[in-house]
């Protein structure tokens, strides 16, 4: 089987790994993306499992942050479990509700979902039941939810889960590059459990370098040709000539409309240029198609946003271009991480600078990741509008929760250790009190009962927020020559924009309105490229303070040196030995 799938030797994260799941223990791994971290998990697993006595019911359970890394997994393990014969189901909000009957029928020893889908899970009467055999929990990317009240919302999940359960399952926790190790092993356990971290080294094998370049006379001729200024023409002309020296590139950027941006700006240049885009804003169709592309040579390159930081299977990567600072050390070294697949093989990241404080924060990130300094992971500290939603989660099999069984449950999770019964009583005060009342509180006998004839709305509730993720207003944009979904924008943008005979881009593509309505954009393809880029909300990316002071005093030292009438060649070969960077890009970033 190893060998069927071009096993040969164990990569060092699977070397470091199994062991501790051979004995049983809560283990964290820490790892590069593509280092083989899915396979160093579930290998020992399906050992364990198949020399365990079977039992009817779920044993195994892999939450994923995203239902497009579902759909990835899903495709990997099939492989290992329809040759080991273990029945694997995928449960997200897609799943059609025949798979959803077959899988009350006859439950999967293994499920793969994601973590809204769990909670819905736990409200249901039947596959609640076939929780009792659960013996191993696996969070994948879980540093993409230990920072955020998805989170908080999934560590009280899962001290659900272990109430159900027979015996406390095996918790494994996989993670990309991260700052607080020892927070995000706690948690994935909950408070005050034994767990183990492996961490495996991500910087070994890393090359970082930053072009910040400059508009020539030929630029400004593209430029007019692209309907764009003479800087982006010059950025656009070193990224397709690196595109061109590699085999597969990806490009990296901070905003969707970016992405938007530059995809439509290549298309104009060259509409046969083998490229694609990628982004949480675009149709599932589109998404899988830019994947499977690049996976299968078709494609050269994807520009893409976050969408594409997690391990969702593209094959293998030569060159990640970054297309201005990437703001934090973490998001480099997960974006250019995915660079160099094969074991040994060196990952290659180019930063585009934009302009020089662009440049010269680029220059500080890389020498922080180069070393390994990372932002600290800030785990939120007990939200109350989760414990609202668990409250009423819990509502959905028991008529009533008293004080002291609702703070003893919920301490158990790391962001809500330090719980009080004040605090659950606050919130139980809130239920009682909102309109429509979401429970009824007896402060006298300590307990939080379930409103009677309110069910509908508590129901409502529930399955309404299963998410924490928060809610924007999206319309679907259909293109309709076909049918088909395009991809979603959002009310602040169709507020301003939208109306029939408006041109916008999307999918790097110009597209017109011809209709709108409810909630559903109608379109059609366009040559014209002059289109507005949509804007989508919440999506810069925050500097650290430490990066924006280390910024800082690079400029105090150019100061400095002006001020002391030293020559400016001084100051840059100075800065060169500091910070990856080449010295052309250092002395256009200070000159001014």
């Amino acid at each position: 089987l190893l060998e069927g799938r071009g096993f040969t030797q164990p990569t060092e994260p699977q070397r470091q790994l199994m062991p501790y799941i051979l004995e049983g223990k809560n283990v964290l791994l820490i790892s590069p993306t593509a280092t083989g971290k899915t396979e160093a998990a579930m290998l020992p697993v399906f050992h364990r499992f198949l020399m365990s006595e079977r039992k009817p019911g779920v044993s195994i359970i892999y939450i994923t942050p995203l239902r497009a890394l579902n759909r990835d997994i899903l495709d990997r393990m099939t492989y290992w479990c329809s040759s080991l014969d273990i029945k694997l189901a995928v449960r997200h909000g897609d799943t059609t509700t025949r798979e959803r009957n077959r899988q009350r029928q006859a439950p999967p020893d293994m499920l793969i979902t994601t973590p809204e889908t769990l909670q819905a899970i736990l409200s249901g009467r039947v596959l609640r039941r076939f929780l009792k055999p659960l013996r191993w929990v696996i969070i994948d990317e879980i540093h993409e939810l230990a920072d955020n009240k998805r989170g908080s919302q999934l560590s009280i999940a899962l001290e659900r889960v272990k109430e159900l359960s027979d015996e406390p399952p095996q918790l494994i926790g996989l993670s990309a590059t991260i700052g607080s190790p020892e927070k995000v092993a706690q948690f994935l356990v909950g408070s005050g459990r034994e767990v183990d971290i492996v961490q495996v080294s991500t910087t070994r094998n890393t090359t970082l370098d930053i072009i910040y370049p400059e508009p020539g006379p030929d630029d400004y001729e593209l430029a007019t040709k692209l309907f764009t200024h003479p800087e982006v023409a010059s950025r656009l002309e070193v990224m397709r000539n690196l595109i061109e020296e590699h085999e597969t590139t990806l490009i990296f950027t901070n905003t969707r409309s970016t992405s938007e941006m530059l995809a439509s700006r290549f298309k104009i240049w060259d509409l046969d240029f083998p490229l694609s885009i990628h982004h949480g804003s675009l149709a599932k169709t589109s998404r899988i198609a830019a994947e499977r592309g690049l996976k299968s040579g078709d494609l050269r390159t994807i520009v893409c946003t976050s969408s594409l930081e997690l391990g969702i299977d593209i094959g293998a990567i030569d060159l990640v271009i970054q297309y201005n600072s990437p703001r934090q050390v973490t998001r480099l070294l997960q974006r250019v991480g995915r660079s160099g697949h094969s074991i040994g093989e060196t990952a290659k990241g180019i930063i585009i600078a934009l302009n020089s404080d662009d440049a010269l924060e680029s220059m500080v990130i890389c020498r922080r990741a180069l070393k390994e300094i990372m932002e600290p992971l800030v785990v939120p500290s007990q939200p109350y509008d989760v414990l609202v939603n668990q409250i009423v989660a819990e509502f959905m099999s028991r008529p009533r929760i008293y004080f002291l069984q609702a703070q003893t449950l919920f301490s158990r999770a790391y962001p809500f250790e330090n719980l009080t019964e004040d605090d659950i009583k606050f919130v139980a005060k809130y239920m009682h009190d909102r309109f429509p009342r979401m429970a009824w509180v007896s402060e006298e006998d300590e307990v939080i009962i379930r409103p009677r004839g309110n069910r509908k709305t508590l129901y409502k509730y529930f399955f309404d927020n299963l998410s924490m993720i928060p809610d924007e207003k999206t319309y679907l944009v259909i293109d309709v020559t076909d049918e088909s979904p395009v991809g979603i924008l959002q009310e602040a943008f169709v507020a301003e924009y939208a109306k029939p005979g408006v041109k916008f881009v999307i999918r790097g593509s110009p597209w017109k309105i011809l209709n709108i309505h409810n909630d559903k954009i109608y379109v059609r393809a366009e040559d014209d490229p002059t289109g507005a880029i949509p804007s989508w909300v919440g999506e810069e990316i925050p500097v650290p303070l430490e990066v924006a002071l280390e910024v800082g005093r690079i400029k105090a030292m150019v100061e400095e040196c002006v001020t002391e009438g030293r020559p400016q060649s001084e100051v840059i070969s100075e800065l060169a030995e500091i910070y990856p960077a080449r010295e052309e890009t250092i002395k256009r970033a200070v000159s001014e």
